[in-house]
């Protein structure tokens, strides 16, 4: 899962007219954010367990939620200019409640990185077997990275810009690679290989698969100059990047018969894959782990008034993601992306709501935005909110008819809506804002 914003890129302001910049170029970012080993392991997820019609049509249903939850939340982010830290605080969850979302996206981080840390814990063991056991190499690639992060990042911005053209190449070469050994058409319209899924369960986890990128858009957007800036972009990169390789996955776990990425890998390209794997794992996992670091330090700071080291926190946090790529989450995956898939679209639904609808703090946003400033003020709790988010997502998870993302996010909607026609909607204490680009310290003043 690619990452949010470092932290220098928080600033509480505005982004101005001048730095707005063309759609064409936050499109290609958007599909760097979707074409990255998790898409890889999401396409051979389904691959395995669905026919490539029913993957097909998951990835389908899947891209389109994630898109109407982008170009919604995006517009939003380009006409206040204001990153999704900041935009929660004045569309529905006050100043407790946007730390708790960046807390949420933290937690949701520490999840990809213990899976991802377990990917290349299994090519590790397949590159150099009987070493040690795989739940060796997990905690010793995760505490690998956590000291990356926690001593530096001299180095990793090569890493990235050698290891993210190097996986696409992967991509294409696996491809050609392994379906040069098949018929095409068997794979198009054989059954799959494992065990079944339904096509919502399918879309259920395409969408878990972005849905924290979706929250999280206006951090992109608000750079964008209009609109059908937010739509096109959103489209493009979102569309070529569910498509170009979440199929490609879908088709090699069908040559292959696994869902199991290192076997694809192996298969196809051999030890040179499994490198590539490793280096490309570690360039999102290091983020991955930077950025969790930031949204747990951020929620404390706001929260409970207490700053924390972030060094410590890092540690503990890389502990934490290795102790569970040790424990197995990777088995978990699909799981895990159900859950991500139910808990974060009413965070989509609860800021739609209230923006477009309630507008309980829309006349503090107009307000301050024709004078290029924050509002000088921000609830400090919104509890209707917090209890909506928590049954929207609930209900989501038990109610397994549907497509459970759509549920949680149309749930949510409704149910504060209703709250805002009954006059539950309301702050609770208030905050007052900092015009300020220092991220490390509390941004408001609790009053």
């Amino acid at each position: 899962m690619a990452s949010i914003a470092p932290a220098d890129d928080f600033a509480l302001s505005r982004v101005a007219p001048s730095a707005r910049k063309p759609w064409f170029g936050i499109a290609v970012q958007r599909f760097g954010q979707v074409s990255a080993l998790s898409q890889f392991l999401l396409g051979a997820t389904l691959g395995y367990s669905m026919t490539f019609g029913e993957a097909f049509l998951a990835l389908l249903l899947g891209s389109v939620i994630l898109e109407v939850i982008m170009c919604i939340v995006g517009i939003i982010g380009q006409k206040e200019g204001l990153n999704t830290a900041l935009l929660a605080r004045w569309t529905g969850f006050g100043e407790v409640g946007a730390s708790l979302v960046g807390l949420a996206i933290g937690i949701s981080l520490i999840g990809w990185f213990g899976i991802q840390s377990a990917i290349s814990a299994q090519s590790l063991d397949v590159l150099m077997p009987g070493v040690m056991p795989m739940w060796a190499w997990s905690l010793l690639f995760g505490l690998a990275v956590t000291a990356i992060v926690s001593f530096g990042f001299i180095g990793m911005q090569w890493l990235a810009n050698v290891t993210v053209p190097l996986f696409l190449v992967l991509v294409g070469w696996s491809v050609i690679s392994e379906l040069t050994r098949h018929d095409i058409g068997e794979l198009l319209t054989g059954p799959a290989p494992g065990p079944t899924m339904s096509v919502w369960a399918g879309t259920g986890i395409v969408a878990g698969g972005l849905i924290v990128g979706a929250i999280i858009t206006a951090d992109m957007t608000r750079f964008n100059r209009s609109k059908a800036d937010v739509v096109k972009q959103t489209v493009v990169g979102v569309t070529l990047g569910e498509f170009v390789i979440g199929l490609a996955g879908v088709l090699l776990a069908h040559a292959a018969a696994t869902g199991d990425i290192v076997a694809i890998v192996t298969s196809s390209i051999g030890f040179i894959g499994l490198i590539i794997v490793i280096t490309g794992t570690l360039k999102i996992n290091d983020w991955n782990l930077y950025s969790s670091t930031l949204g747990l330090v951020n929620f404390i700071s706001t929260a409970f008034a207490k700053k924390l080291n972030r060094v410590t926190t890092t540690v503990v946090l890389g502990v934490v993601g290795s102790i569970l790529a040790a424990a197995g989450i990777l088995s978990q995956f699909t799981g895990f992306l159900t859950i991500l898939g139910v808990a974060f679209p009413p965070i989509a639904g609860i800021m739609v709501a209230e923006y477009f609808i309630v507008k309980r703090w829309r006349g503090e946003l107009d307000a301050s935005r024709a004078v290029g400033r924050l509002p000088e003020t921000a609830p400090r709790i919104v509890p209707a909110t917090i209890i909506i988010w928590l049954v929207s997502a609930v209900a989501g998870y038990v109610i397994t008819w549907g497509i459970p993302p759509v549920l949680s996010l149309v749930l949510s909607m409704v149910l504060y809506v209703a709250a805002g026609k009954l006059g539950l909607v309301r702050g609770v204490g208030r905050a007052v804002t900092a015009q300020s680009a220092d991220v490390d310290a509390p941004a408001t003043t609790t009053v």
